[in-house]
């Protein structure tokens, strides 16, 4: 590590609900095979959220408190011993899930389901790993990955969620051609539907019970909207779909809204899950899966597609810049976090380390 660089920096620490704090933290220390990132911009997530709101994100319950965020790009500040790329002052976006790379998922591909994966800004391990609302981060050299020059922060920022839509559209299958329902109109629901028509898929629907949040989809892009609530959803489902629509995204997280894909579905169609539904357990009609041979498939976060995901938003295919709502500094980032959780017309918030 540069012997002029400050020992201490400022972080957006989590004591508990509703208790985040920006206070002085020490720099992370470089180990073997890792790299130290200057943060320039990361955004609010869902899990973000959970953590602020309630203390605790599903069954990940903090031991101490940490820094919160994962979804960043950065500039490369230090280097430990021994690595060549990515080189001190590059610019990268970050995957913030960090997988074993020797255990049977990794090597078949599979690297988002390592049971021993390390994410930034999450309880998920004991004790929690630190995040990236703070001045830096430090993570291992192949997490990062290079960002045209074109691209500023506000888009790269973006590249993690855009992985996770990205992961859920490849676990479709072939979309081009096919008519697809996305059930739910916040971000990641939005990016599905943005990725889905830029491989093909139409028309694209989304279904949304926010009214604000489906006038925003229709202007992003969707043929069409739906509104769950509506008493003629049936028959507009028919009128757009026939049958059902050949592939569903359920992005919600909501109960009722899961048991609701399996009456939207055509026969022969697919469901990929994205949403998280939480730790119990959902009543499922196994008789309609079995009788109408519905493949029902879950999409966990995002494989080895960062690469890709950067390169689908450099070519213009997606315009992710309106999903950007507002951009706070990280003394705002309480404020930033209450805007983030509204869904009248906020979709994403960012925080400008």
């Amino acid at each position: 590590m540069e012997s002029k660089m400050s020992k201490t920096m400022l972080g957006a620490v989590l004591h508990g609900a509703k208790d985040l704090r920006v206070e002085s933290c020490p720099v992370p220390e470089l180990a073997c095979g890792e790299v130290l990132i200057r943060v320039q911009r990361a955004g609010i997530c869902g899990s973000d959220l959970h953590y602020h709101r309630h203390g605790y994100c599903g069954g990940f319950v903090p031991t101490r408190p940490f820094i919160l965020g994962h979804e960043l790009v950065g500039e490369v500040a230090a280097v430990s011993d021994g690595i060549k790329e990515p080189t001190v002052g590059s610019r990268v976006v970050v995957n913030p899930a960090r997988a074993c790379g020797v255990c049977g998922y990794c090597r078949s591909g599979r690297g988002n389901l390592c049971p021993k994966t390390v994410m930034l800004g999450s309880a998920s391990t004991t004790p929690p790993t630190d995040g990236a609302f703070a001045h830096f981060v430090s993570v291992r050299a192949d997490q990062c990955h290079p960002v045209p020059s074109q691209m500023d922060d506000s888009l790269a920022a973006m590249m993690e969620p855009l992985a996770v839509a990205l992961h859920a559209v490849k676990r479709a299958g072939t979309v081009s051609g096919k008519n697809v329902l996305v059930v739910g109109g916040g971000p990641i629901g939005l990016l599905v539907a943005m990725t889905a028509r830029a491989y093909g898929a139409m028309p694209v629907v989304l279904s949304e019970p926010v009214a604000a949040r489906r006038d925003q989809a229709l202007a992003f892009g969707a043929e069409a909207v739906l509104d769950p609530a509506s008493p003629g959803l049936r028959d507009q489902v028919r009128d757009l779909a026939g049958e059902g629509f050949e592939v569903l995204f359920e992005a919600s997280g909501a109960p009722l809204a899961l048991r609701l894909a399996f009456d939207l579905v055509r026969p022969g169609g697919t469901i990929v899950q994205i949403g998280t539904v939480g730790t119990a357990d959902v009543g499922l009609p196994a008789n309609q899966v079995m009788v109408r041979e519905i493949q029902f498939i879950g999409s966990f976060r995002y494989g080895d597609v960062f690469g890709q995901a950067i390169r689908l938003a450099a070519s213009g295919r997606v315009n992710l810049q309106p999903l950007v709502s507002r951009v706070f500094r990280l003394a705002e980032i309480a404020e930033a976090m209450e805007l983030a959780g509204a869904k009248d017309n906020v979709l994403k918030v960012q925080v400008q380390v």
